[in-house]
């Protein structure tokens, strides 16, 4: 299925107005909407501008970033699609040299994943938020693949949704052969943005936006 059979994204898109603050685009989990991970907004830095972009794949009541073989698993050919439909919208979102960040929870995770290993010099970093990084799915995961790229990866020690394996093999990859420049966290919880988690969040987003748009961004 070509992106052009895809609906054409819904984005909202709080924050600063300035056409070259960072863009900070926030992706959703699975089977959920754009609504639901606009509530980390007010809790993070006020500088850059917000995308809170809806998943181009129905899944029940909400929507997907990709066909899955099994939880934290995506289908390469599906996943690929998707990818083109996402870059189509972000080359008009932010043509270059505008700094993107991506965000993604769960599901969402897995895709800034799939985003940010597909083409690294395109982001200037991707929160990796309870999930895992889609590994086996047409994507390239190898040694140096990230290599200067900031990483923020979160993980609950008690989730029971996405696979123990799959988070281990993500933290591992992270902190070892991708070469990313990683800040990481692991709570005590289980499948949920944790008030500790989101303040890390909202340090590292300001940290890596003031760097590269050469403004305080809070």
């Amino acid at each position: 299925m070509p992106s052009t059979q895809f609906d054409r994204p819904v984005a909202v898109t709080p924050g600063s107005g300035d056409p070259d603050a960072p863009l900070v685009v926030l992706l959703h989990g699975r089977g959920s909407d754009e609504s639901s991970i606009l509530s980390l907004v007010p809790s993070l830095p006020s500088g850059p501008t917000y995308a809170a972009v809806r998943a181009p794949i129905r899944e029940g009541r909400g929507f997907a970033w990709f066909a899955n073989r099994g939880i934290g698993r995506p289908v390469a050919e599906s996943l690929a699609e998707t990818i083109t439909w996402f870059t189509e919208w972000l080359d008009s979102a932010a043509p270059d040299g505008r700094p993107v960040v991506l965000v993604g929870f769960s599901g969402g995770a897995a895709f800034a994943g799939g985003l940010v290993l597909s083409d690294p010099r395109r982001y200037a970093g991707a929160a990796i938020l309870l999930g895992t990084l889609p590994f086996d799915a047409g994507v390239p995961v190898r040694a140096h693949g990230l290599d200067g790229t900031h990483i923020f990866v979160a993980q609950g020690a008690q989730d029971s949704v996405i696979p123990r394996d799959l988070l281990d093999r993500t933290w591992t990859y992270l902190h070892s052969d991708s070469g990313a420049e990683v800040v990481s966290r692991r709570d005590a919880a289980g499948h949920t943005i944790t008030p500790e988690t989101l303040a890390a969040l909202g340090n590292w987003l300001a940290t890596l936006t003031e760097k590269t748009s050469g403004a305080p961004s809070a």
